[in-house]
This record gives structure tokens, C-alpha cells and sequence, in this order.
């Protein structure tokens, strides 16, 4: 992750920070989502019943998609100097645009938008980010989180 000095903070806001690697959602990824949650509905695990709804393949669950924010934002994400904790802070907001197919490529763009002294020592982060796929015009989602970074 980039740091940089607390009074440099807010020459980032309403700037695009980058873009992650391209990550591929295969089936294998999507399978264990559904053992981690319970969440086996056919649209995402059975490739044959899939194969017969509009999108033609199975898809990757919303929340697998968000899961992976926070590893796709890790190397993005400007941070103050001398941060020592970094926590998930919540959502303002998550917009999911259309679904992942299954072995598709996503990467996530992101954006600061605002930064906050909450207390002495604790700056909260909020960005725009969108998960973008490979070869679409859409996005999957475009969300609006927060991290509170302890310095």
C-alpha cells in the first residue's frame, strides 16, 4: 500500500488511485463461497440449470464479488504514514450493476472521496470503488467503503 505523510491525506481525495490485478472467477471459487455461507442457490453452483437463465452460466454470488475488496484494494488504497491499524469501517453503499460470470476476469478501480478526522489518531477513508469485468461496459458493483486507520 502507498503511504503517505496525514497532511497529504486530502490532496487524494477526488483522485483515481489505480486499478487492481485482473482476477479470474472460476467455479472452484464460487463453490467454496457457497460451502462458506450456505448460500447454494442453483444460479451459482449447478453449471446445467444455470445454463438454461438469461445469463446462460452460473454466477458468482454478490457477496463473493464484495468479499474481495478488501485483497483487490490492498496495494491501492492510499494510507497514512505510520499507520498501525487499518479497520473495515462499513459501507455507505453498494450498487450491484450485473452479475459475474462464472471465469470471468474483474479488476477493482478505485477512487478517494473523503478523508475525516474522526478523533487524534484516527482517519476515516471513504472510497468509490467499482469492480469492473473484463470486456464489459458495465460494472459488477460499484460501492462506497470505509476504512478507519489508527496512526
Amino acid at each position: 500500500m502507498p503511504y503517505v505523510p496525514v497532511t497529504a491525506l486530502k490532496d487524494y481525495v477526488g483522485k483515481e488511485l489505480g486499478c487492481s490485478d485482473w482476477l479470474t472467477i472460476d467455479q472452484d471459487r464460487i463453490n467454496l463461497f457457497a460451502e462458506a455461507t450456505g448460500d447454494f442457490q442453483f444460479i451459482h453452483v449447478d453449471p446445467v440449470k444455470a445454463a438454461q437463465t438469461p445469463f446462460g452460466s452460473t454466477i458468482a454470488h454478490g457477496f463473493l464479488s464484495l468479499s474481495l475488496m478488501p485483497k483487490l484494494m490492498e496495494d491501492i488504497l492510499i494510507l497514512p504514514e505510520g499507520v498501525k491499524m487499518v479497520v473495515n469501517y462499513g459501507l455507505d453503499s453498494v450498487r450491484f450493476i450485473q452479475p459475474v460470470k462464472v471465469d470471468s476476469k474483474v479488476r477493482l478501480k478505485v477512487e478517494l472521496v473523503d478523508v475525516t478526522e474522526k478523533k487524534p489518531g484516527q482517519w476515516l477513508l471513504k472510497a468509490t470503488a467499482t469492480l469492473e469485468i473484463e470486456g464489459s461496459e458495465k460494472p459488477a458493483y460499484i460501492a462506497e467503503p470505509l476504512s478507519l486507520c489508527f496512526v
